[in-house]
């Protein structure tokens, strides 16, 4: 017999989960986060620049600061992974100025007290950070610096450095991990950050729970020719945290497997399974991992979504191996056309957000292991300078791209009106999911959950499909159901707006997964939610 999948319409209301003053940690149990004994699950952003901004020397603007965080916590992101290091001297090219450490041990006052404003203004709203002490780039000092200050000698400097060479660079910052005077400075960093008292918030950094996490790095890796010696890092740098500081959570703000794993030195498994680091991150990069073209999204988008899906459920497999949470912390597309213009379209990346998170909501919702994402990256009132598309200087305003990227890339504004809809929708999803109440009604459980509003233009199909909201509003027209790759699966027609729609497919239940319904031949491409379907028992 046929098994039966019963469409419902759920409303889901905004519910926030972390308290103003942040009084208790957030733990792991298994595969998931818990905060004061309820499931703690989040939608976040990266805010890099945070302390920067939160200075009240060069480069700051605290107004600025509060509006953005309100807006953010007014969309329910109450979660920003942010940078908690950055390193001098201030002369060098393509990197954050001015730098919280300005030579080992010796640090800007303003910036310092920038990252203290910062902590204290996230307390006060409930919002948590994942505070990342490094960096494997150039574009905050990093890794590259500590070799630098240890005898490395100048840094060879990566495009769009004149003949510079990533391989080159990384082949440098991997260095580091042999390095012993260069992880020495880290580590006193760490414990200078972990002992120090926030004026504003009157804590040590290592009491205060507005910090979820400390992160060993932004994207460490330790390329082909340093691989042992990065993974025997990650767990001593892990467990020399946890001796400091028992309080916070610890990950490694690693990538993943990357389509290269061998090549970068990184190995999933391998680098999250030391029993210090509590969770696993990965990153998902279509553009720069030369799966997705923005100057062809037709020809292109379909296949890169497939490997962005595919990608984060292989690392969802392997994180359930482990026993330990996953988060999603950086992933993003261009805008349109790959325009660097803010008021350019952004249809192709409010598509893959829609889809990345759906495919988090679905593991969150049958208790796997994706526990939280930050999309990469805000801007929010930033703005890149005319003509857009430039490298960044000192003076301008921060935006989601770092110094060595053309400014506007992957940057979020706050005029951003869909992105900001699909944020808002994921978040409160994620939320009703750590309730409990994001699915069913009237007391009946319900195999079919609705998703963050979209449109979904899938080449595949047709150049303007719309991603239908369901429950539809009219009846009798055509309705099909098809996959993330765009394939067909099955049509009907729709009889009334509560349907009972058998499966046709073989096997006794309907497969688990992301599915787009598609009603008629509507367009223009309206805003419409996905439907994430689960199996049927």
């Amino acid at each position: 017999m046929m098994h039966a999948l019963v469409i419902l319409l759920i409303l889901t209301v905004p519910v926030d989960l972390c308290f103003a003053g942040n009084t208790e940690f957030v733990q792991t149990d298994g595969t998931t986060f818990e905060l004061s004994g309820q499931r703690y699950l989040y939608a976040g952003v990266n805010y890099w620049y945070g302390m920067n901004l939160a200075s009240a020397g060069a480069g700051g603007d605290r107004e600025r600061l509060c509006r953005e965080l309100d807006a953010l916590r007014s969309l329910g992101i109450m979660n920003l992974r942010i940078m908690v290091g950055s390193e001098g001297p201030d002369s060098e090219p393509w990197r954050i100025v001015p730098s919280l450490q300005t030579s080992p041990g010796v640090y800007n006052p303003e910036v310092l007290d920038g990252l203290d404003y910062l902590i204290s203004e996230m307390r006060g709203r409930g919002m948590r950070a994942v505070a990342c002490f490094t960096n494997f780039w150039h574009w905050s000092g990093g890794m590259a610096q500590y070799v630098s200050w240890n005898g490395g000698g100048q840094i060879p400097y990566p495009p769009p450095e004149p003949g510079g060479d990533w391989n080159v660079f990384q082949d440098y910052a991997s260095d580091f991990y042999s390095n012993a005077g260069a992880m020495q400075d880290l580590r006193d960093h760490i414990a200078f950050l972990i002992a120090r008292l926030n004026p504003y918030a009157g804590l040590l950094y290592g009491n205060d729970p507005t910090i979820m996490a400390w992160e060993l790095a932004n994207e460490p890796r330790g390329f082909h020719n340093n691989a042992a010696a990065f993974n025997t890092w990650l767990d001593d740098t892990a467990a020399y945290i946890k001796s400091l500081d028992p309080n916070h959570l610890v990950t490694t703000g690693c990538e993943g497997d990357t389509p290269w794993p061998s090549w970068n030195g990184l190995d999933f498994t391998d680098n999250h399974d030391g029993p210090d680091i509590d969770y696993t991150t990965i990153h998902i990069w279509p553009q720069n991992w030369e799966w997705f073209d923005p100057s062809d999204p037709e020809a292109t988008f379909p296949s890169a979504l497939a490997a962005a899906v595919d990608y984060l459920a292989a690392h969802l497999g392997e994180a359930e191996l482990l026993s330990k949470p996953l988060v999603l912390e950086e992933f993003g597309l261009a805008r349109d056309n790959g325009s660097y213009d803010p008021s350019a379209s952004v249809v192709w990346r409010d598509s893959l957000l829609s889809v990345l998170y759906g495919l988090i909501e679905t593991s969150a919702q049958g208790g796997g292991p994706a526990c939280g994402d930050n999309v990469w990256a805000w801007a929010g009132e930033g703005r890149p300078s005319d003509p857009f598309g430039g490298y960044w200087s000192p003076g301008e305003p921060w935006v989601g791209d770092p110094p060595h990227e053309c400014q506007g890339w992957y940057s979020v504004y706050d005029s951003d009106a869909t992105t900001l809809a699909t944020l808002g929708a994921h978040a409160d999803e994620m939320s009703s999911i750590a309730l409990g109440t994001s699915v069913g009604g009237d007391g009946f459980q319900s195999d079919v959950r609705q998703g963050s509003l979209t449109v979904f233009p899938s080449p595949s199909i047709g150049p303007a499909t719309v991603v239908a909201d369901f429950p539809h509003q009219d009846v009798g027209r055509r309705i099909d159901i098809v996959d993330v790759r765009g394939r067909l699966l099955w049509s009907f027609d729709a009889a009334g707006r509560h349907m009972i729609v058998s499966w046709p497919g073989s096997g006794r239940c309907v497969p688990s997964g992301i599915y787009f319904v598609v009603v008629g031949d509507e367009v223009p491409p309206l805003r419409a939610k996905m439907v994430y379907i689960r199996s049927t028992r």
